[in-house]
């Protein structure tokens, strides 16, 4: 049965990705039902992977899309290079322009399954605020400035907390909300999504677009997917999370290792799964077989049912049966010897040598089957052919 037009809405706007809209749900649901809105997210490019967090806000702005709205995908490439204080207790590393398009090219990547970019009709647009930002002179930004009180910046958690740890607040920060907030003038937008750490930001945005421009926008704030239990989220900064650049393998094995209380969370965010079929799901005698059929519909929507059903047989015979994968990629090493640190660090199963010794130092790093207890070990000729597996998905055979 297809549904009506309201009834799209209602499974849109009560399925529990939104969790508040300013000035209220009521009054967006009569503007999505009457009116074609003009709805943007943006996101400051300050790393190169998005993780599934970031993918429920790009699948809930392709639902819009659907229902014949206008959409904007913004990418932050002048407000990136500024830095966000948002949740920080330290200032943020200021990135050059290269490092900010370098990782949009990658974050486009990213979202392609997510957002139909080929719809003819009603195609999605991307935009950069450097465009306007950069245009803005220092009357501009002083006019602007003159709507924000320093007492508003001071009430947020992240510089009071500052303040109290007399750690230092850079005026640059002061000024993120104000050029975060004149997006929504620049683009003259109907809606903001965002989530719930951006309110802050995105009612800088409201307010200035009344002022400037004597127009109402609706803020839709959405959920962090925070850990239920631990309150955890998941971070591009920090490296913590399910990532969208990840291989099906990959992807599907980080799903399987996520605790239990976050199934509900994934399939309520990152699936269209109906509630029904969620809390089925959820019910499950087992939450490791609930958790496969999550791992199963979440990678089948980033590398499709295929390569989603080799991820899932490649996580059963290696991690369920305790079996070393039949395929492994090797790393072919033109020196004479290497440090395992630096050797872990090429095969992209460390960040850095000092992550690989904290991996060894924890326990983590085992070749063939033995753990590695010396992260001064070096690797050479008499270790070809060796396997060495780091964490619970990392495999990598060396060869010298």
């Amino acid at each position: 049965m297809n549904k009506t037009k309201e009834q799209l809405i209602d499974a849109i706007l009560d399925r529990g990705v939104i969790k508040e809209i300013i000035p209220g749900k009521k009054e967006f649901k009569e503007k999505l039902l009457n009116s074609k809105l003009k709805i943007y997210i943006g996101a400051d490019p300050t790393s190169s992977a998005l993780h599934l967090s970031h993918a429920k806000n790009y699948m809930l702005l392709e639902e819009f899309r659907q229902l014949g709205h206008e959409v904007i995908i913004l990418f932050g490439d002048f407000t990136a290079r500024i830095g966000d204080p948002t949740d920080k207790v330290a200032v943020r590393k200021q990135l050059s322009r290269k490092e900010v398009l370098d990782n949009v090219k990658g974050w486009l990547d990213q979202i392609k399954p997510l957002i139909d970019f080929g719809d003819k009709k009603n195609p999605p647009k991307i935009v950069y605020n450097h465009d306007w930002l950069a245009k803005l002179t220092m009357e501009d930004v002083v006019n602007l400035a003159s709507n924000v009180t320093v007492q508003q910046m001071l009430e947020r958690d992240m510089f009071a907390k500052r303040l109290e740890e007399k750690k230092p607040i850079f005026l640059h920060e002061f000024l993120y909300p104000i050029m975060q907030g004149y997006d929504s003038v620049a683009m003259e937008v109907d809606v903001e999504l965002c989530g719930t750490d951006q309110i802050f930001n995105a009612l800088v945005g409201r307010t200035l677009l009344k002022k400037l421009k004597d127009k109402d926008k609706f803020v839709v704030a959405v959920n962090l997917m925070e850990n239920p239990v631990t309150g955890e989220l998941m971070s591009k900064s920090r490296g913590t999370g399910v990532f969208l650049n990840s291989s099906p393998a990959d992807m599907f094995g980080a799903i399987m290792s996520q605790p239990d209380e976050m199934i509900k969370i994934f399939l309520i965010n990152n699936t269209r799964l109906s509630l029904s079929e969620v809390e089925k799901i959820v019910k499950m005698e087992n939450p490791k077989d609930a958790k496969m059929l999550t791992a199963l519909e979440i990678t089948k929507i980033f590398h499709g049912e295929e390569e989603a059903q080799k991820a899932k047989e490649y996580f059963v015979n290696t991690f369920s049966k305790r079996e070393t994968p039949e395929e492994i990629n090797e790393l072919k090493v033109d020196k004479e010897k290497m440090a395992i640190t630096e050797f872990l660090v090429l095969a992209g199963l460390a960040d850095s040598k000092s992550d690989a010794r904290r991996k060894i130092e924890q326990g983590g790093v085992a070749m063939n089957g033995k753990k590695v207890i010396d992260w001064q070990l070096f690797l050479d000729k008499k270790n070809n052919d060796a396997v060495l597996k780091v964490g619970k998905f990392g495999f990598v055979k060396i060869k010298f």
